[in-house]
């Protein structure tokens, strides 16, 4: 019971601060209340993916940029990213590429989100579209310190370096989530947005591949519209609406 207070702790916390920060960034409106989430993906808000059962000090992996259909002017998002959190879910930083609706503009993004910020910040100095495969790295620094990197150009490009309430060694999640507007109802269209690669370490600077047998995690599974694709547990794997899943 413990740990489904503490799974509808962190679903609640996380809707809520992704819904200020969505606030911060739509000019003049603020997100409508939806309905309180729950550890089960409901009221528009959908987690694909796993998390770590186990604390680990960095994640890095390759993610296949999407199209996916979040409708401008909305409070659509889709978000494929990478997250340090605490254990008890109100603290973390995530880093991936996401797509929008209120930016109005129907492009994906490079991205980093953060619980000392929240908001939502756009690094649109490394432009990517439907198609791409962009390398992400987040890492403890130590003394409190956790880093976004992105591969571009051949080199590593520091996103953010933040202060947070993180342990060195903590919770990682690699997720794409869809927030659907409940305001409109329906749902968003998702090709295939794949993750590869993915390697998590230690707190000794040991790398390992993110596999099933080898590191203890929690799955999610398909869930409404959307399916997940484990091509190797869980260390390449894709979601995607369930009819473009099914056309692979």
């Amino acid at each position: 019971m413990a740990i489904a207070r503490a799974g509808v702790a962190l679903c609640a916390v996380l809707l809520s601060f992704v819904l200020s920060s969505a606030a911060w960034a739509a000019p003049g409106g603020y997100a409508p209340s939806p309905t309180p989430a729950t550890p089960e993906p409901r009221a528009g808000y959908h987690h694909l993916g796993a998390t770590t059962v186990g604390g680990w000090s960095g994640v890095s992996g390759r993610l296949r940029v999407a199209d996916p259909g979040v409708r401008p002017g909305t409070y659509d998002f889709v978000a494929a990213r990478f997250m340090a959190r605490s254990t008890d879910g109100t603290a973390w930083l995530e880093a991936g590429w996401s797509e929008n609706g209120w930016l109005r503009d129907g492009r994906q993004h490079v991205y980093t989100y953060d619980t000392v910020s929240r908001r939502w910040t756009f690094h649109d100095e490394y432009p990517i579209g439907p198609g791409d495969r962009v390398w992400i790295n987040l890492e403890s620094a130590g003394e409190g310190h956790w880093r976004a990197w992105l591969w571009w150009q051949g080199q590593w490009r520091l996103l953010t370096d933040q202060r947070l309430p993180i342990r060195a060694s903590t919770t990682i999640e690699q997720y794409v989530e869809v927030y659907v507007d409940p305001a409109m109802g329906g749902y968003v269209t998702l090709p295939p947005a794949g993750f590869d690669n993915v390697r998590l370490r230690d707190a000794a600077g040991r790398s390992e591949f993110w596999r099933l047998g080898r590191v203890p995690t929690g799955a999610g599974s398909g869930f409404a519209n959307y399916c997940l694709n484990w091509v190797n547990r869980f260390d390449t794997w894709s979601a995607a609406t369930c009819a473009a899943a099914r056309q692979r």
